[in-house]
């Protein structure tokens, strides 16, 4: 039904549009009381379940940063079965986001392109929403992800860095550190060794108990990724996140002029697969088992996520095929994971 409705009618909508409207149900699960309803539909096996950074989560896989901006929708994603959900970008000040348009769809290679520029009403808003969302007993694993304000030059970004800690540690199972959008100018430069290091030293010491990740970007080189790997280690972070979006366009068959009339901004979906696994394997070689490794890019199938946990990672995430399969995507992936791990088991 999903497939039909994608086609005729949500494919044929603005792709921020549909995104807000479908957001508008899913948050609604809560709000409704609906929650309770659906998730002894979508509910992981607890087979599923995984320990990491301190936490149980009910599947290894979760949403991704950038669907649910604001934590408005944590609730409601956790009901439709996703094990955890990773709120953001949340920036120390309230900001608008870049010009509209900003999302676009590339359906033939199952893609986006956004622009979004971290769009949101600031950490000390999210914190008091974060607060609520806490207090319930049948919420997900809770990840903040921070990034720089766009009016912040980039030698004042650990200070902005740090009020968003300040706000977000203290509601959060674990936060994130991102320095690999490529929709916020400067911030991508944070992930030279030079200035990753005192920032995420500092946000490391604001954050207190509460885990500590950094997210890196695709486009770095393979040194590169190793480098920040070891550094993560050093400095006692909890973990990394691999990979963002990417700038690239490489090997890409929708039409040229669509992917030229879309412009700048982070592509993500699966055409991202190939290099978020080979980023995955590069950081796992380098770092010791017990590190939480969480991969994202390019997820689509159950059997992709059990090939990145079989290439090492804790955790997975997605967003993009989410846009693609609808809401029971979580389901699917949890029920193809019981499905693969029972076959092995049967073999």
């Amino acid at each position: 039904m999903y497939r039909a409705l994608f086609t005729l009618v949500l494919s044929r909508l603005d792709p921020e549009r549909a995104h807000h409207l479908a957001f508008v149900v899913i948050r609604l699960l809560s709000t409704l009381g609906l929650g309770r309803i659906v998730r002894r539909f979508t509910a992981p096996d607890p087979s599923l379940a995984v320990e990491a950074l301190g936490l149980r989560f009910d599947s290894p896989f979760g949403v991704a940063a950038g669907f649910d901006k604001d934590g408005e929708a944590v609730l409601g994603l956790g009901a439709l079965g996703f094990g955890h959900v990773e709120v953001g970008t949340i920036t120390a000040r309230p900001q608008p986001g870049n010009d509209k348009p900003r999302l676009f769809r590339l359906i033939p290679d199952r893609a986006v392109i956004n622009r979004m520029g971290f769009n949101n009403h600031g950490a000390g808003r999210a914190a008091d929403r974060l607060l609520r969302v806490r207090r319930s007993h049948r919420r997900p694993v809770l990840g903040v992800n921070i990034g720089k304000s766009r009016v912040v030059a980039v030698e004042d970004a650990t200070a902005d860095y740090l009020t968003s800690a300040r706000a977000l540690a203290p509601v959060a199972d674990y936060l994130v550190v991102n320095v690999s959008s490529p929709n916020t100018p400067g911030l991508r430069g944070l992930q030279e060794l030079e200035l990753l290091s005192p920032l995420l030293s500092a946000v490391k010491e604001v954050a207190g108990e509460t885990p500590l990740l950094v997210k890196i970007a695709p486009d770095l080189t393979d040194e590169q990724v190793e480098r920040i790997a070891r550094l993560t280690v050093e400095l006692g972070l909890a973990g990394i996140i691999a990979t963002n979006t990417t700038i690239s366009r490489d090997g890409l068959r929708t039409d040229h002029t669509v992917v030229e009339a879309a412009g700048a901004g982070g592509l993500s979906g699966a055409p991202l697969a190939a290099r978020s696994l080979a980023v995955l394997r590069l950081i796992r070689a380098v770092v010791p088992a017990e590190l939480c490794v969480i991969s994202v890019g390019g997820v689509e199938r159950a059997e992709d996520v059990q090939e990145r946990l079989d290439a090492g990672a804790t955790l997975v995430q997605g967003y993009t095929t989410f846009l693609y399969r609808g809401p029971l995507w979580a389901r699917q992936i949890n029920r193809g994971l019981l499905r693969l791990r029972r076959s092995l088991v049967e073999a």
